[in-house]
């Protein structure tokens, strides 16, 4: 008898604990503040070359992460170890490249100024502007963009060494004119933090806000299943600085696409006249339909700025778990 019940304790253990860590909220505090944000990549990316007549191994988003076999993370430590003895110096390179680890030579070569140079354009930080999601009054857990932060050029995703979200304020928008995506600019108060970063994926950021919020203005949580053809709205903020409700109408919803699960129109003439449809910066901004959480803003189509894609809020609430 107790070879039997030690039996059944581990059968309901063995399928219960899947099922809890699983779970996510079901009531969010909805977002559409801005947020600055900045992420530290984990080593230093490599966004281009210049001409010094040297010849490398090494690839645009290729990721250095040491310099004669000691660790880099930063732009800053490897100019640090960059210390020419001679006219020509090779150094050894470490690098990742599609999570493989590999090793090269880089000659240096010293210019007429006395200066050595890589010929390697890199970067090891970002930094701009996005939108907040969500956030979990039970742990202050967030989300926010609905996409991954990459460089521009290179549309590589940046690992995080390091990353924090802070105050930022909409000084002027450049509408979205004839399939031009337009944007919004801010400034920035790094000092102001409001949280961390933690997590960098295709469905979003992830981290701890810090900032003081009411975590009585919640919204309960739509499944998929649950959003319709239709109105709805967005909360957003423009150079206001206030989060405001615009009008949308969703036109189309797929539940097999990864991220772009909701294809909208904007219908709000007061959105349009300011700024002539999707934006940069406007991503993450939460959708709300029957008084529900259902996705977030994620890109613009590019041929008509007025019409978006957005990520079904279930996607976002299931990666950050």
């Amino acid at each position: 008898m107790k070879f039997k019940k030690r039996l059944l304790i581990l059968f309901f253990t063995l399928i219960i604990l899947p099922i809890n860590t699983l779970a996510y909220s079901k009531y969010l505090v909805p977002g559409g503040e801005n947020l600055g944000i900045n992420i530290k990549n984990e080593g230093i990316l490599i966004v281009g070359f210049y001409d010094v007549d040297s010849k490398t191994d090494l690839q645009i988003g290729d990721i250095i992460v040491s310099i004669n076999e000691e660790k880099v993370t930063s732009v800053s430590e490897m100019v640090n170890l960059i210390k020419p003895e001679s006219d020509n110096i090779s150094l050894k390179i470490g690098y990742k490249r599609l999570g493989n680890i590999g090793y090269t030579n880089l000659n240096l070569k010293k210019d007429k100024n006395g200066i050595y140079k890589t010929g390697l354009y890199v970067k090891d930080s970002v930094t701009g502007i996005g939108t907040l999601t969500f956030i979990d009054p039970l742990t202050n857990k967030y989300g926010a963009l609905g996409h991954s932060i990459t460089d521009s050029k290179t549309n590589i995703k940046f690992e995080i060494r390091d990353g924090k979200i802070f105050k930022a304020d909409v000084t002027n928008i450049d509408k979205s004119i004839d399939g031009k995506t337009g944007e919004k600019n801010a400034k920035f108060y790094f000092d102001t933090n409001f949280g961390t970063i933690e997590k960098n994926l295709d469905t979003g950021i992830y981290g701890i806000y810090t900032k003081k919020y009411d975590k009585n203005e919640v919204l309960s949580v739509a499944s998929i299943s649950e959003i319709e053809l239709g109105q709805a709205t967005i909360k957003t903020t423009l150079d206001d600085n206030r989060v405001k409700d615009f009008n949308i109408e969703i036109i189309n919803i797929d539940e097999s696409s990864p991220t772009k699960n909701i294809l909208f129109k904007i219908t709000d003439e007061n959105l349009l006249l300011k700024t002539g449809g999707i934006v940069k910066g406007m991503s993450g901004s939460p959708i709300i339909q029957n008084n529900k959480i259902i996705g977030a803003v994620t890109h613009t189509v590019i041929s008509d700025n007025t019409k978006g894609y957005g990520i079904s809020i279930i996607k976002m609430l299931e990666s950050m778990e």
